[in-house]
């Protein structure tokens, strides 16, 4: 199954200021969230993010939570955002049959949002170069784990070019400018 721009949702996780520093690669995550953000915004893709209690652990890092308007947030308390009611609000909302997960932490509010959501119906789509755990070995053994449950991964770069499809479409040319690095 291809990923398509007009059937898909793009669900960023607690990419938290306080948490960020102890994550295995912070720097590459942030930036292929943002991508991928980016992505979604010349796509016309929906972009919903989830804050893991905010309150205690602080808000997005400032890097992404500028890209997004402030009702794209929702605070949750519970590790799956498909067993919070507003975090569910908000993805029944956006009225997507696929979503397509990047964030954090892989093994633990990753992991089951994807097997959560898959539960409800939902085409999961988890982006392997845009999650990250505090040990690496974690988000190892969390991609085996949704792989075995079903679901599916990708990267980024597979995201973008499932969405734009074809060459001539009017974005190709915004995306092979501003979205692909050299080697």
């Amino acid at each position: 199954m291809l990923i398509s721009a007009e059937n898909s949702a793009l669900l960023l996780i607690d990419v938290q200021e306080k948490l960020l520093p102890g994550v295995h690669n912070s720097e590459a995550l942030t930036e292929s969230c943002r991508w991928l953000i980016e992505m979604a915004k010349l796509m016309q893709v929906p972009v919903l993010a989830s804050e893991q209690y905010p309150q205690g652990v602080g808000p997005t890092t400032g890097t992404l939570k500028e890209l997004l308007p402030e009702a794209c947030f929702t605070g949750k308390t519970v590790f799956s955002c498909a067993d919070s009611e507003e975090c569910m609000q908000q993805i029944t909302a956006a009225d997507r049959e696929v979503i397509v997960i990047c964030g954090m932490e892989a093994h633990v509010c990753v992991l089951q949002t994807a097997l959560g959501l898959k539960e409800k119906g939902y085409k999961v789509f988890v982006v392997a170069d845009a999650i990250s755990a505090r040990n690496p070995v974690d988000t190892v053994y969390a991609i085996e784990r949704m792989r075995e449950e079903g679901i599916r991964v990708v990267t980024r770069e597979m995201v973008g070019f499932e969405w734009i499809r074809r060459s001539d479409a009017p974005e190709f040319r915004t995306f092979s400018k501003e979205f692909l690095q050299p080697g």
